[in-house]
Protein backbone atom coordinates (compact mmCIF):
# COMPACT_ATOMS: atom_id res chain seq x y z
CA UNK A 1 0.00 0.00 0.00
CA UNK A 2 1.20 3.19 -0.78
CA UNK A 3 2.44 6.27 1.86
CA UNK A 4 -0.72 8.41 1.68
CA UNK A 5 0.92 11.21 3.68
CA UNK A 6 3.85 11.17 1.94
CA UNK A 7 7.60 11.26 2.74
CA UNK A 8 9.14 14.35 4.89
CA UNK A 9 10.68 15.28 1.39
CA UNK A 10 8.21 15.26 -0.50
CA UNK A 11 6.32 17.19 1.78
CA UNK A 12 9.35 20.03 2.83
CA UNK A 13 10.35 20.06 -0.92
CA UNK A 14 6.26 20.98 -2.06
CA UNK A 15 6.17 23.65 0.88
CA UNK A 16 9.47 25.39 -0.28
CA UNK A 17 8.67 25.37 -3.97
CA UNK A 18 5.48 27.28 -2.53
CA UNK A 19 7.20 30.05 -0.72
CA UNK A 20 10.04 30.56 -2.99
CA UNK A 21 13.81 29.09 -1.30
CA UNK A 22 16.46 29.25 -3.15
CA UNK A 23 19.05 26.43 -3.58
CA UNK A 24 22.42 28.69 -2.03
CA UNK A 25 24.81 25.71 -1.95
CA UNK A 26 25.02 21.93 -3.16
CA UNK A 27 27.97 19.30 -1.60
CA UNK A 28 28.23 15.89 -2.55
CA UNK A 29 30.84 13.83 -0.92
CA UNK A 30 32.12 11.50 -2.89
CA UNK A 31 33.41 8.82 -0.97
CA UNK A 32 29.77 8.26 0.89
CA UNK A 33 27.26 9.66 -1.90
CA UNK A 34 25.99 12.22 0.87
CA UNK A 35 24.96 15.47 -0.49
CA UNK A 36 24.04 18.63 1.64
CA UNK A 37 22.41 20.73 -0.07
CA UNK A 38 21.56 25.04 1.99
CA UNK A 39 18.46 26.83 1.07
CA UNK A 40 17.38 30.06 2.05
CA UNK A 41 14.87 32.58 2.09
CA UNK A 42 15.28 36.27 3.31
CA UNK A 43 17.14 35.73 6.74
CA UNK A 44 16.33 31.59 7.42
CA UNK A 45 18.14 29.02 6.34
CA UNK A 46 18.18 25.23 6.48
CA UNK A 47 20.01 22.38 5.19
CA UNK A 48 19.15 18.94 3.97
CA UNK A 49 20.99 15.62 4.05
CA UNK A 50 20.23 13.21 1.56
CA UNK A 51 22.13 10.15 -0.31
CA UNK A 52 21.50 10.18 -3.74
CA UNK A 53 20.88 6.30 -3.83
CA UNK A 54 17.81 7.23 -1.07
CA UNK A 55 16.17 10.63 -1.37
CA UNK A 56 13.33 10.24 0.68
CA UNK A 57 15.15 9.68 3.89
CA UNK A 58 16.63 12.85 3.97
CA UNK A 59 18.12 14.14 7.22
CA UNK A 60 16.61 18.28 7.37
CA UNK A 61 18.39 20.97 10.24
CA UNK A 62 17.09 24.43 10.31
CA UNK A 63 17.77 27.08 13.16
CA UNK A 64 15.74 29.10 15.51
CA UNK A 65 15.39 32.72 15.95
CA UNK A 66 18.25 32.18 18.83
CA UNK A 67 20.33 30.18 16.51
CA UNK A 68 20.07 26.61 18.09
CA UNK A 69 19.91 23.74 16.11
CA UNK A 70 16.56 22.41 15.54
CA UNK A 71 16.45 18.80 14.18
CA UNK A 72 13.52 18.85 11.65
CA UNK A 73 11.20 15.74 12.19
CA UNK A 74 8.06 16.95 10.57
CA UNK A 75 6.91 19.92 8.40
CA UNK A 76 5.71 21.90 11.04
CA UNK A 77 9.11 21.94 12.76
CA UNK A 78 10.41 23.31 10.02
CA UNK A 79 7.40 25.62 9.54
CA UNK A 80 7.46 27.12 13.34
CA UNK A 81 10.89 27.77 12.83
CA UNK A 82 10.42 29.90 9.39
CA UNK A 83 7.69 32.03 11.10
CA UNK A 84 9.70 33.00 14.17
CA UNK A 85 12.47 33.50 12.01
CA UNK A 86 10.57 35.85 9.52
CA UNK A 87 8.59 37.57 12.36
CA UNK A 88 11.72 38.93 14.06
CA UNK A 89 12.44 41.25 10.55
Amino acid sequence: MNNISGSLHSKVHNWIDTIGFSLNDSQTNDKNHVTTDHYFFETFNFFEKSKSDDPENSKFLCFDAYGETIKVKSLLDLQTAFFENISQL
